[in-house]
C-alpha cells in the first residue's frame, strides 16, 4: 500500500487500454422482405384480398399482382433513374428564345489598352543597366515631402443636418405638457390659498381684550383652587394629587392663551377653529 501512494518510475508507463471482446451479430434465419404473418397492409395491388403471408410466403399464391407496388415503398428502383443514350436533348431544346437580338458595339478603339505583349524567345533584355540613385535617400525625402493622406471617412456627419443642434419635435410636446401640468398645478395652490384666505379674518381689538379678559378671570379662579390643595401639609390621597395636577395643566394653558391673545393681530380660522 505505501509503495503505490509513493513516486515511481512505473507509474509513466501510461497502462494498457482493455478492449472488451464484441459479440457475434446477430442475423435472422427468416427472410427479412416477407411480410408480417395475418398482415392486411400493402394489398391494394394484389388481386387477392384478405391477409398476407399466412404461410410465411413473401408472394401470396394465386395473385396475379404483387401486394408491393412499384414506387410504393422507397420510391424509384434501382437502375430506373439512369440516363438513357436514346432520349438526348435536341438542337434549340434548352434554350429560352427572345423576340429581339440586342445589338453589340464593334468599335475597338473605345476599349482598355492591352498588356504589352509576352517578349518572344528571340528577344534578349538588356544587360548590366546601373543607377546611381540612392534609393533609401530618395524613398525618405519623398515621404518626408509628401502630403498627409486623408482618410475616407464613409461615416454619416450627423452634425451637417438641418435638425443638428434642435431640440426635438417629441421633446418639445413633452416639455410643453410638463408645463401645462405645473401651471395646472400653481393655479390650484392659488386658488386653495385664496379659499383659506376667505376662511380666515381679522379678530377686533374689542373682542380681543374682551376674551384677554375673561381668561384672566378664570386664571385667577384655577390660580385660587391650586393655593388651596398647596396649602395642604400632606396630599395623600389620588384625588388630591390629581387635582393638583389638573390646576397645574390648565394654568399652563391660560398663559399660553393670554400669551398668544397679546398679540397684536390676532386671525380666526372659521374651519379648523383656531386662531394664531
Amino acid at each position: 500500500m505505501m509503495m503505490e501512494n509513493e513516486e515511481s518510475i512505473y507509474n509513466l508507463i501510461p497502462p494498457q487500454e482493455y478492449k472488451a471482446p464484441k459479440n457475434k451479430l446477430h442475423r435472422s434465419k427468416h427472410n427479412p422482405k416477407a411480410a408480417p404473418t395475418g398482415s392486411t397492409f400493402c394489398l391494394k395491388t394484389t388481386s387477392k384480398p384478405g391477409c398476407s403471408n399466412l404461410n410465411g410466403e413473401i408472394v401470396p399464391e394465386g395473385s396475379n399482382h404483387l401486394n408491393v407496388a412499384g414506387t410504393g415503398l422507397w420510391g424509384k428502383k434501382l437502375g430506373d433513374s439512369k440516363a438513357k443514350p436514346d432520349t438526348f436533348i435536341k438542337k434549340g431544346e434548352g434554350t429560352m428564345r427572345t423576340t429581339g437580338l440586342v445589338k453589340t458595339s464593334t468599335n475597338y478603339k473605345n476599349r482598355n489598352k492591352r498588356r504589352a505583349a509576352v517578349p518572344k524567345k528571340d528577344e534578349k533584355p538588356i544587360m548590366g543597366l546601373t543607377s546611381d540613385k540612392n534609393y533609401i535617400v530618395a524613398n525618405a525625402v519623398e515621404n518626408i515631402l509628401a502630403a498627409p493622406k486623408m482618410k475616407d471617412n464613409k461615416d454619416k456627419d450627423y452634425t451637417k443636418k438641418k435638425e443638428y443642434g434642435k431640440t426635438p419635435k417629441y421633446l418639445q410636446k413633452i416639455k410643453g405638457e410638463i408645463d401645462q401640468e405645473y401651471e395646472l398645478v400653481r393655479e390650484m395652490q392659488m386658488e386653495e390659498d385664496q379659499q383659506r384666505d376667505r376662511e380666515k379674518f381679522l379678530l377686533p381689538d374689542d373682542e380681543r381684550g374682551e376674551l384677554i379678559k375673561a381668561l384672566k378671570k378664570k386664571w385667577e379662579v384655577v390660580h385660587k383652587q391650586y393655593q388651596e390643595i398647596t396649602h395642604v401639609q400632606k396630599i395623600d390621597t389620588v384625588g388630591l394629587r390629581r387635582k393638583k395636577e389638573n390646576c397645574e395643566e390648565e394654568l399652563r394653558q391660560l398663559e399660553k392663551d393670554i400669551e398668544k391673545l397679546s398679540k397684536k393681530y390676532i386671525f380666526v380660522d372659521t374651519i379648523g377653529g383656531d386662531y394664531y
